[in-house]
């Protein structure tokens, strides 16, 4: 554990140190993101921020490869194609940051780093459906490519508000992290040291680092560097441990293991993944593209409903964790203990939802998104 903790400080503090000469790197180039008739904030704010974070993650793997017991991570090519995707797609980000780029090329640079991490072995090799359920390799391969685009136009979706898409994706890294830490642990013998804890620990240290430059108000943005390598980091620690592990591995109860497998990672992603889909079907059924952006993101809701700009984000940070911890809690809890959790937290979360609009003095909407 003490070597993840380092981990996550090296990430975060590498994260925290490199935003500011992104920042100014961003005004030099004129990479701002202009205010637009969906967005919340009321001035252009410097993006570039992704670029920071992958210095972060990547000094964090630096330092995971020399460490006595996490370099073991690096005998495979894993985390080596793991970096290199990371790389595509902060730059395929970066550019669409500086100058507007198609959607078509930015779909085929997140092709290229999804295809590159398969390559290196971050792909799918079962379905963890009770008894492993092993797909040809082939159909595999595409449900990898298919998981890495959806989280990462998930996070680039939800990234709305100042900090949210940050917190979201902080808060689904550590209970992730929490997840394969505590199942590598139960491994006979135990080894705690595996690809998904680690790209998980330092994602959260990415998080952590980068969050004080970007929530409200904001100083910069993550852009799409920022949403496309968040999104891509998040699907590659799932997709690691989800195509390897089995239901036995997470429940010794028959149907906890047929389900928690699949929903867990399905639930600790629940935010972002509803936000993209009620976005395709409400712009299709408006005949529009599924990529044309609207205003009526979650985020939107949210400051419809009543609630200022610092506490959407909060609330629905919390959601994000309701969710996502509610799951993991099935895992490592029992059932009824599991169940109460969940429940307390969602009712909290219902409750401030719908109640905080109702109180007086409300939190004035500020400025920023993102």
């Amino acid at each position: 554990m003490r070597e993840y903790l380092f981990i996550v400080v090296v990430a975060a503090v590498i994260t925290y140190a490199a935003t500011p000469a992104m920042r100014a790197l961003a005004v030099r180039l004129r990479a701002f993101t202009p205010v637009r008739d969906r967005d919340v904030h009321s001035v252009p704010i410097p993006r570039l921020g992704g670029v920071a974070m992958l210095l972060g993650f990547g000094a964090a793997t630096l330092v995971a490869s020399v460490l006595p017991f996490s370099r073991q991570m690096f005998a495979g090519g894993e985390l080596r194609g793991v970096f290199l995707g990371g790389v595509i797609v902060c730059l395929v980000g970066a550019i669409d940051d500086v100058h507007e780029l198609d959607w078509l090329i930015k779909a085929a640079g997140q092709l290229l780093a999804a295809g590159v991490m398969a390559f290196q072995g971050v792909q799918l090799f079962s379905l963890p459906l009770g008894e492993t359920v092993v797909l040809p390799a082939p159909l595999l391969v595409g449900l990898t490519i298919f998981c890495v685009l959806l989280a990462t136009n998930a996070v680039n979706f939800v990234d709305g508000l100042d900090g949210l898409a940050t917190g979201i994706v902080g808060i689904a890294a550590l209970s992730f992290f929490a997840y394969a830490y505590l199942i590598a642990r139960s491994y006979s013998p135990p080894n705690v040291f595996t690809s998904a804890a680690f790209i998980a620990a330092a994602l959260v240290g990415v998080c952590l680092g980068f969050l004080p430059h970007n929530f409200h108000p904001a100083r910069i943005f993550m852009g799409d560097s920022g949403a496309l390598l968040l999104g891509l980091l998040l699907a590659a620690a799932m997709i690691s441990l989800t195509g390897t592990v089995t239901g036995a591995e997470v429940s010794t109860n028959p149907a906890a293991a047929l389900l928690l497998p699949l929903l867990v990672p399905v639930a600790i992603v629940l935010l972002p993944l509803l936000d993209v889909l009620l976005a395709v079907v409400r712009r299709t059924r408006k005949g529009l593209r599924p990529w044309q952006p609207d205003a009526q993101h979650l985020h939107h809701r949210m400051l419809a409903w009543g609630h200022g700009h610092r506490r959407a984000v909060l609330l629905l940070w919390f959601w994000a964790a309701a969710a996502a911890f509610g799951a993991v809690s099935f895992v490592f809890l029992p059932p009824l203990a599991a169940l109460a959790l969940l429940v307390a937290m969602v009712a909290l979360a219902a409750g401030l939802t719908m109640w905080l609009p109702r109180t007086r003095g409300l939190e004035a909407p500020g400025r920023g998104a993102g």
